[in-house]
């Protein structure tokens, strides 16, 4: 049995495959979670499941307890606390290696968008611990297309022209494993692309076309129209939705992906082969961990 997994975000589109790639190499995998019962429907009995919240630091202490890696991959408000929180916890537990999920988009010319300067500084707090690490830098995953697609409508806001080389969430659990196992990996921070190149509207006609051959046209709902009816009608999710969405639609990926391929090797799931997973899964189990 090799040592001792923190996931904080483990119930999450990335934290999950992650979790499950890890106990499969041998690792054992504790998770931090506020709710237990959720968890415990998501894993079993498998898994060591704690309760507690990333922004309290006596329960992550404890949870950090005689664990030899953290892997965060939180997201939204708290994502820049809980790096900077394991950050100054690491070294004082005996933590050997942090692995963190951050963005393809993630570079100083983009800090003026709210998430990128987040993330910035989560890495920042992570390479100053001391605490040898692997940042990832990953682009879109595949799951996300599901989410375009609800209930059979599928939507997008803006018109989104960039290539996007999206990646199957399996594949990075696979790349975060392989970081724990390899000493080539620590210190280093990694683009994670997957190995085609589309827009979004390709990549969810492609989708649709298997799932939803009864729709004729995908829906596209102009940003600024998205921004004016989030402010009017009060919704939040509408709003941040058309801001982030906005920010995608001008801005490109960046980075090279190379490194990541030679250390830890290439994600391989093209859009097709995952597609084919979910009919074999089923849709329903993914679109319960949305």
């Amino acid at each position: 049995m090799r040592q001792k997994i923190l996931i904080l975000g483990g119930t999450g589109m990335f934290g999950m495959p992650t979790a499950q790639q890890l106990k499969a190499d041998g690792f054992q995998v504790r998770l931090l979670v506020r709710d237990t019962v959720k968890a415990q429907k998501f894993f079993g009995d498998e898994f060591e499941i704690v309760q507690g919240d990333v922004a309290d630091l006596a329960s992550l202490e404890q949870a950090m307890q005689g664990c030899y890696g953290v892997h965060i991959s939180v997201g939204g408000l708290v994502d820049q606390l809980s790096a900077e929180n394991v950050a100054a916890l690491a070294p004082k537990l005996g933590v050997e290696r942090v692995t963190y999920i951050s963005g393809a988009t993630v570079a100083e010319k983009n800090r003026w968008f709210p998430m990128v300067a987040q993330k910035l500084e989560a890495e920042k707090a992570i390479r100053a611990s001391s605490v040898p690490y692997t940042i990832f830098c990953p682009t879109w995953p595949m799951e996300q297309i599901v989410r375009f697609a609800r209930d059979g409508k599928p939507s997008l806001m803006g018109k989104q022209p960039l290539p996007v080389h999206f990646f199957a969430a399996t594949d990075l659990a696979r790349m975060v494993s392989q970081a724990y196992q390899l000493d080539e990996a620590q210190n280093k921070r990694l683009y994670v692309y997957g190995p085609e190149a589309l827009t979004m509207k390709t990549a969810l006609e492609r989708y649709c076309a298997k799932f939803h051959p009864e729709v004729e046209k995908i829906s596209v709902m102009p940003i600024w129209m998205a921004k004016v009816l989030g402010t009017l009608t009060g919704n939040e999710m509408l709003k941040f939705a058309s801001g982030l969405m906005g920010y995608f639609d001008k801005t490109p990926e960046t980075g090279d992906p190379s490194e990541a391929n030679q250390i830890l090797e290439a994600p391989a799931t093209t859009l097709e082969a995952w597609m084919d997973s979910l009919n074999s899964k089923g849709k329903s189990s993914w679109h319960s961990q949305d």
